[in-house]
């Protein structure tokens, strides 16, 4: 039998011959594993979703046994599921996703669902505890500041926090104008708006704002301070509320007009000196590196709030402080500077969210934010807020900032404490703004309610 010379040879025993549509005669790969394997690379914010269908599995067994055991890997399972599986339910939503959509649902969804009681106190109360008892909110702060601290060109950070006081300081007292005329045009009285819906929004949260603010005006004002509270916590939710779906926007502004925004960097000029030699770094980086950035940040956190006990000041912005003051005096060398940036970055991707759930599901009381919905607190807030980002765009504008970057560390003074800071920029997907978003929430906060109750206390 003849056989053509131009006619491919047989394939070998075992080898599936090459047709049009398997040019290559590969074997046709099998679910096991490599099917597996396209199934795990698929992940809803970091979770695996295989994993993500076991996990929902597991902890619905024991909600459902009544139980669910208080440990730190239950609870890094429940919050790390619920905080990814609303966000991106956020970022697929019409209108929403444009607008900060999954850090909205990842924070004020699950508010909702515990106070309808979907999410049941078996279920929650062991997160409140954890949440409460861990103040993990703080170990976040701390990996944030920090690893973004190190992260900054040395050369325009101490000119980047000089400069971002002009224009907190003229977009607060704005803020503080229009929306107190804005409340009296409706009928609230100049008073009541300015001590009950204005100055708590731009109060710093709920600690370090509405907790001693309406501490002080019972004082002043011989009323009850737990009726004082129930007051000006609706205006403190709602003013955060209201930063978030506005940075959301610019977020969404800086994408059509990108020469208003420096990306997360506040100053022309400014380059991440990490980044731009991580490549030469990371060659030179091990796990050690990375740990011992973790141990620095820790250390930076404990000698802020051993501040705290000594001098009064709130522990993150003393923290602050010394992380600018390390990156200034050389103290870290490079290779550890880089581990703090891969801290940051963790803690940036794998973290927010399900810190956004446990802080929404126990901090953010649903029922308190619903009763700022009359519609004069709705206008005063919205017009409070819009006045304080707005002038942040013009003045820092005038100080050439990124006008985008400082309405958003503006936008930090009216929200709810750190919780609010972390909602807010990722929102705008700007999280190295962390250190100045603290300087408009702390120092901020702190400065407008002294000033408040100094004014109160001079007036009588």
């Amino acid at each position: 039998m003849r056989t053509d010379p131009a006619a491919p040879p047989p394939p070998a025993e075992g080898v599936t011959p090459a047709t049009p549509a398997n040019p290559a005669g590969r074997q046709p790969e099998s679910f096991w594993p490599h099917g597996w394997w396209r199934w795990m690379e698929r992940r809803i914010g970091v979770v695996p979703l295989p994993v993500l269908v076991a996990l929902l599995g597991i902890v619905g067994y024991f909600v459902h046994a009544g139980k669910v055991p208080p440990e730190l890997c239950m609870m890094i399972a429940v919050i790390g599921v619920g905080g990814f599986l609303c966000a991106e339910v956020g970022k697929h939503l019409p209108l929403l996703r444009h607008i900060g959509g999954a850090a909205i649902c990842a924070t004020f969804v699950p508010s909702a669902l515990a106070f309808y009681g979907i999410l049941p106190d078996t279920l929650m109360q062991p997160v409140a505890d954890f949440t409460r008892s861990s103040q993990f909110l703080y170990v976040f702060i701390t990996a944030v500041i920090v690893g973004s601290i190190l992260g900054m060109d040395r050369r325009v950070l101490i000119r980047g926090f000089v400069k971002i006081f002009v224009p907190l300081a003229a977009g607060s007292l704005a803020a503080l104008v229009v929306g107190t005329a804005v409340g009296t045009a409706l009928g609230m009285g100049a008073r009541h708006t300015l001590l009950f819906v204005v100055v708590p929004i731009m109060a710093g949260g709920v600690g370090e704002g509405a907790i001693p603010l309406s501490t002080g005006y019972a004082e002043l004002l011989h009323v009850d301070q737990g009726a004082l509270f129930a007051e000006i916590l609706p205006p403190v939710m709602f003013g955060s509320l209201t930063a978030v779906v506005f940075s959301g926007l610019l977020n969404y502004l800086g994408k059509k007009f990108p020469r208003f925004t420096g990306e997360g960097r506040l100053q022309p000029g400014e380059q991440d000196e990490l980044k731009a030699g991580e490549h030469e770094i990371a060659d030179h980086m091990d796990i050690d590196h990375i740990a011992a950035a973790g141990m620095f940040a820790v250390t930076l956190y404990l000698a802020g709030l051993m501040g705290k006990e000594v001098l009064g000041f709130p522990a993150p912005v003393t923290m602050l402080f010394l992380a600018v003051a390390a990156k200034l005096a050389f103290v870290v060398p490079p290779r550890t500077q880089a581990g703090a940036y891969v801290v940051y970055r963790f803690f940036r991707i794998a973290v927010t969210y399900p810190l956004l759930f446990a802080i929404g599901g126990v901090m953010t009381p649903w029922d308190k934010l619903i009763a700022a919905f009359h519609w004069a607190n709705l206008v005063t807030i919205v017009a409070t807020v819009a006045t304080l980002m707005t002038t942040g765009w013009f003045v820092g504008r005038w100080m050439r900032l990124y006008p985008l970057e400082a309405a958003i560390v503006n936008a930090c003074h009216s929200g709810q404490g750190g919780t609010g800071d972390v909602a807010i920029l990722t929102a705008a997907n700007r999280m190295q703004l962390m250190p100045f978003a603290q300087i408009a929430t702390r120092i901020g906060g702190a400065l407008t309610v002294t000033a408040t109750l100094l004014a109160l206390r001079a007036l009588g």
